[in-house]
């Protein structure tokens, strides 16, 4: 099995280098490995009646397979530089937006088109957050929506998959530099698409493209192929829920409020992330540990009467501790150990120090979209990180007055696992020539339109080459 150029990893960075290759250079031939499933074969077992938590699925599908992580996860294509990753660092602010603008017009033209693009440009939101001591960052946002991002890729799929080999359900198990990087061996295994169970494939050219679910895999290739890396951190919260009217000023006309603010207590930053106007929480398996996260849809039918989003404090650590990974999922994992999964609590409850259970849960003016365990979150995240997200919501409820409602949900806990950063070059290539690493699992990129855009610079240096 000889190709020109192979991909791991068929998250957004892994497609669009795929799509950009075909473009600029149809000639070549191009293997994709993916360790999730097929697009068409992608389906959570979650239907809330039958199965109505997680079921640790070897493969899960709201985390891997075609599409990444972000193929459920709202389709929010945010075009910016002031969050969502450091790829501008690398290839400049110009550039990195104008890669942003061009991966927003391949989705309009496979389906996206209709959507609507929201920008926090001259809003006086802006100027009532500052009032308030938050701070609301500067952003284009394409909202695709859950259900029209899967059609964009269905159509992205089709193009595609005749003209580049898909392996999916098959990972790869480690790579192998060839004559000093003059061309890469990758040991595969699994249940590939070409009905080869295991082997290897030679490339030229070579780009790995994870996603954070390829977290501990990357760690593992860094290890093994000594490759220089800088140590990340993780985010640590939890999502809200709450009724859709609280937001609506803000999501009418931003969709999505990327709000910071530095607590008084501490003056640890806490973020809000993954806005979903009248979304669901959904849980998701990363690395066998149950998280909360949110989804929402483009489809009027589909809608809810609740909003939620996630509020995360980012911990970065230094010597002599550094896998913030690791400390992440200990605290996952304590949840898991409490509530089976994700937990719940109203935060009247969690402000008055007792746990929440299913009568309290019954008696709320808020329903939950996901069926969690009742139970207090104070047991599972440290005091620091809880007195920070309670204070965060007091002051949401300035400018979203009943943010902070007894009521309100909030599902413990939230973890984004960053991959530890690969030291990479303008290029984004590794110390090895034609290795690159792109997309979330080069712990540069933390967005979709970051990570789409970093896999058509690679894509475009590659057919240069």
């Amino acid at each position: 099995m000889k190709y020109d150029v192979i991909l791991i990893g068929a998250g957004p960075g892994g497609i669009f280098a795929a799509y950009e290759l075909m473009k600029k250079k149809s000639s070549l031939k191009v293997a994709v490995f993916e360790a999730g499933h097929a697009l068409d074969k992608r389906s959570c077992p979650i239907d809330g009646e039958k199965i109505k938590s997680c079921i640790h699925c070897k493969s899960c599908s709201i985390m891997q397979g075609f599409g990444g992580a972000g193929a459920f996860s709202d389709g929010k294509y945010n075009i910016t530089n002031d969050f969502g990753g450091t790829l501008y660092e690398h290839i400049g602010r110009k550039k990195a937006l104008e890669l942003m603008n061009y991966v927003d017009s391949i989705n309009l033209s496979h389906g996206g088109e209709g959507t609507k693009l929201y920008s926090t440009a001259g809003t006086a939101f802006k100027k009532k957050c500052m009032q308030n001591r938050l701070h609301l960052l500067d952003a284009s946002v394409r909202h695709l929506g859950t259900d029209i991002n899967y059609v964009v890729l269905e159509k992205l799929y089709a193009e595609l998959k005749d003209k580049v080999d898909f392996y999916f359900d098959t990972k790869v198990e480690r790579i192998e530099v060839q004559d000093e990087g003059a061309s890469y061996r990758v040991f595969f295994s699994g249940e590939a698409g070409k009905t080869i169970s295991e082997g290897y494939a030679d490339g030229k050219f070579c780009v790995i493209s994870v996603g954070r679910s390829g977290s501990k895999w990357m760690e593992s290739i860094c290890e093994d192929l000594k490759l220089k890396t800088l140590s990340n951190r993780v985010d640590i919260g939890v999502r809200v829920e709450l009724p859709a009217e609280i937001f609506s000023d803000i999501t009418d006309e931003l969709y999505e409020g990327k709000i910071v603010y530095r607590t008084q207590l501490y003056e640890d930053k806490v973020r809000t992330f993954c806005m979903n106007p009248h979304g669901i929480v959904v849980s998701e398996n990363t690395n066998g540990i149950v998280t909360v996260n949110g989804h929402s849809f483009e489809d009027e039918n589909k809608k809810t009467d609740n909003t939620n989003f996630a509020l995360l404090v980012a911990k970065h650590f230094t010597a002599p501790f550094e896998d913030s990974n690791g400390y992440g999922e200990s605290i996952a994992r304590l949840s898991n150990m409490l509530g089976g999964g994700v937990i719940v609590q109203r935060l009247g409850d969690l402000e008055r120090g007792r746990r929440t259970n299913q009568k309290r849960i019954d008696e709320s003016f808020v329903r939950p979209t996901l069926k969690a365990t009742p139970g207090d979150l104070s047991l599972v995240l440290p005091k620091r990180i809880l007195d920070s997200i309670i204070e965060m919501l007091h002051a949401l409820d300035k400018v979203a007055p009943g943010t902070a409602n007894e009521d309100t949900l909030i599902y413990g806990v939230e973890v984004k696992f960053y991959n530890m950063e690969v030291v990479l070059d303008e290029n984004l290539e590794t110390e090895y020539r034609n290795l690159f690493c792109i997309g979330d699992g080069s712990g540069v990129t933390h967005s979709l339109s970051h990570a789409s855009a970093s896999g058509v610079y690679v894509a475009d240096l590659i057919a240069e080459r």
